[in-house]
């Protein structure tokens, strides 16, 4: 009887935890957070000084004292008490304050997650004030947020390319026949473009230089041309600030090691469907989802890989969280067609 009150009072929202960002979505109005998953903490005294985007401007520019860190590590908690810290301060930012009951709460993990992990997630949501806890595998809630029809009795793959996680899976009627979780994503790509400046130029350049090489100028499928790129950084041998100019085709050959890790695991995911499924997926496409669906070229260089036709999600930086949103309804609408389905069998 609680639990019936408590829920027509509450508040429910979705979590996307992710490596990068943390997104909160409100079902009514949408999402209504979007920050970077940075802290910035005062080492003498272990106050936080900043989180989200004010944090994340003070990453690699903070003096000795004060360290500007991510606290989530490849999709999961490397720093239990900071993500507690970071999701209570990103739950109260969003919260009616007029509202005495904690709200429910649908967070999305990688499907590779252990159950230590899963408890980790669990324990700072519950320390950060909240009332009901459901943990969702990433790849299910992406689909539902991508409105992939994974209701159905065929075969729905989507593959979210995350900061630190890329999540694959084949869904039917709700469940994931064939999933996998490979701890590469966006961050990888990035530290990819920092390691081939290091070695081929002898420059050092920052994570957020990378990261607009990748968002700006790397292509995976249109890499010829003259077009090139300038990157400011620290030459190795001098020490001296330098800029560096690379072609497109430099700024692909420099990822595509890592870019392979992800095609290798997709085609796993393809050799392990059934094959009453994989003529669904032929059909209907593989759908991409998160920041990594952004990369120019991606679409055809994975349709190209697979001989499988590949689209975007319409939303893919907020599929899983609105995916999260709108996972509890989608549930209560799957039990209730069972139900309903059970019922006419035994008529």
């Amino acid at each position: 009887m609680f639990d019936k009150f408590f829920s027509a009072f509450s508040t429910d929202f979705g979590i996307d935890l992710g490596t990068a960002n943390t997104l909160i979505y409100q079902e009514g109005k949408g999402v209504i957070l979007d920050e970077p998953s940075v802290v910035a903490i005062d080492k003498s005294t272990n106050e936080i000084i900043a989180v989200g985007h004010k944090a994340k401007e003070m990453l690699g520019r903070t003096p000795g004292k004060i360290v500007a860190a991510r606290p989530m590590r490849d999709g999961v908690i490397a720093d239990f008490e900071i993500v507690e810290k970071m999701i209570r301060f990103f739950l109260k930012k969003v919260s009616d304050k007029r509202s005495f009951i904690k709200p429910r709460v649908v967070i999305g993990v990688p499907s590779g997650v252990t159950e230590v992990e899963k408890r980790a997630v669990h324990e700072s949501c519950e320390q950060a004030g909240v009332r009901e806890i459901y943990i969702v595998e990433e790849p299910l809630v992406a689909a539902i947020g991508a409105n992939m029809p994974i209701e159905e009795p065929t075969g729905n793959m989507v593959v979210d390319i995350g900061g630190g996680t890329t999540e694959i899976a084949v869904i039917s009627l709700g469940n994931l026949v064939v999933e996998e979780s490979l701890r590469v994503g966006g961050n990888a790509i990035d530290t990819a473009i920092s390691q081939y400046m290091k070695k081929y130029h002898n420059l050092y350049i920052g994570d957020r230089t990378a990261e607009t090489v990748k968002i700006d100028f790397l292509d995976l499928w249109n890499a010829d041309g003259d077009d090139t790129y300038l990157l400011r950084g620290r030459d190795s041998i001098s020490g001296l600030p330098r800029t560096q100019a690379i072609s497109k085709i430099e700024c692909k050959n420099s990822v595509e090691e890592t870019v392979g890790q992800i095609m290798t695991q997709i085609k796993f995911v393809l050799d392990k469907t059934p094959p009453e499924l994989i003529s669904d997926i032929i059909d209907r496409g593989i759908v991409l989802t998160g920041g990594g669906a952004l990369i120019r070229g991606i679409k055809n260089y994975v349709s190209q890989e697979t001989g499988v036709p590949v689209v975007v999600a319409d939303n893919p930086l907020h599929s899983v969280v609105i995916g999260t949103g709108k996972y509890l309804n989608v549930m209560k609408r799957m039990k209730r067609n069972f139900i309903l389905n059970k019922n006419e069998n035994i008529e």
